[in-house]
């Protein structure tokens, strides 16, 4: 008797203590499945598996020879692996011309938009000014507009000025599209701050731009950087503002570029697969560099 006593003890029974350690749980020695787990893992992979799909029939279907894309019936695994649609849709069309302008119209338009909103979440979060408010207010009613509203404005406003079919009109263009959401995005950031640290700094006769470079800027570089990879994107995958705004073929972007395998002959669906996977690149290898940034950042901007 004083061993079962000393078994169960003041601790408790064993079954209850391994029932509540095992997440499965154990009843009189007969482990319970946790069938509530298994549906929502269940759930997960099948929400994964229809995700990754596309991503997986448009790499293959690149890799495909021209006449297993055409086939009445599908091939999920290719039986020969071909470069021939890469090679198409490098040298028999604009690529490099069409690459060297979206990397230019991106990247000017991610580094400008980005040190704007750095300066205007600085002073409109830092300092205390009469309509602070009201712009913010702006701001967040020009991020509701759709871009598509805005765009014959945008067109009538930019012939006026000739601006267009230039690089300087299609960055004013991308800026004015990703500076509202950048404001937004990076104000949670500031908010984040003690304000004690820039009244520290300010004692010890550290100047405005002192501040902002040596105090605020490393506070919130991980906004900086999850703002600039959504902005990024963005400005990268954007069709119709370089459509509209470009009219020399010799100027369009990687995506108006996609739009040039489809002609009133047919579609090469090889070749546009191909463009699509090298279209994508970009983005993803930029987006694996910064992923640590990005999710330190959104924890950072959600906690104040």
């Amino acid at each position: 008797m004083s061993t079962i006593t000393s078994t169960t003890g003041s601790h408790g029974p064993v079954g209850t203590t391994a029932e509540s350690a095992d997440p499965v749980g154990v009843r009189n020695g007969v482990r319970r499945f946790n069938w509530r787990r298994l549906g929502t893992n269940l759930i997960a992979v099948v929400f994964c598996l229809i995700w990754f799909f596309p991503v997986y029939w448009m790499t293959i279907t690149a890799f495909k020879p021209r006449n297993e894309v055409m086939t009445t019936n599908p091939v999920f695994v290719p039986t020969h692996w071909s470069l021939e649609n890469f090679r198409s849709a490098i040298f028999q069309t604009q690529f490099f011309s069409n690459l060297k302008n979206s990397v230019i119209v991106t990247f000017v338009a991610v580094i400008v938009s980005i040190l704007l909103a750095f300066l205007a979440c600085a002073a409109l979060t830092l300092y205390r000014f009469r309509g602070r408010r009201t712009i913010m207010v702006m701001i967040l009613a020009m991020q509701m507009i759709p871009g598509t509203a805005m765009l014959i404005p945008q067109f009538i406003v930019f012939n006026q000025f000739g601006l267009l079919n230039k690089y300087i009109g299609l960055i004013l263009a991308y800026i004015a599209l990703v500076l509202p959401f950048s404001v937004w995005n990076m104000r949670g950031f500031f908010l984040s701050i003690p304000s004690s640290i820039f009244e520290s700094a300010r004692v010890e006769g550290a100047g405005e731009w002192q501040i902002l470079r040596r105090i605020t800027f490393p506070l919130v570089a991980p906004g900086v950087v999850s703002t600039s990879v959504f902005a990024f994107i963005t400005a990268w995958n954007d069709y119709l503002t370089a459509y509209t705004f470009m009219k020399d073929e010799t100027k369009y972007t990687l995506p108006v570029w996609l739009s040039s395998f489809t002609t009133p002959a047919g579609t090469d669906f090889g070749g546009q697969m191909a463009a699509s996977v090298l279209f994508s690149l970009p983005v993803v290898v930029f987006f694996m560099l910064v992923q640590r940034n990005i999710a330190k950042g959104i924890t950072t901007g959600s906690v104040k």
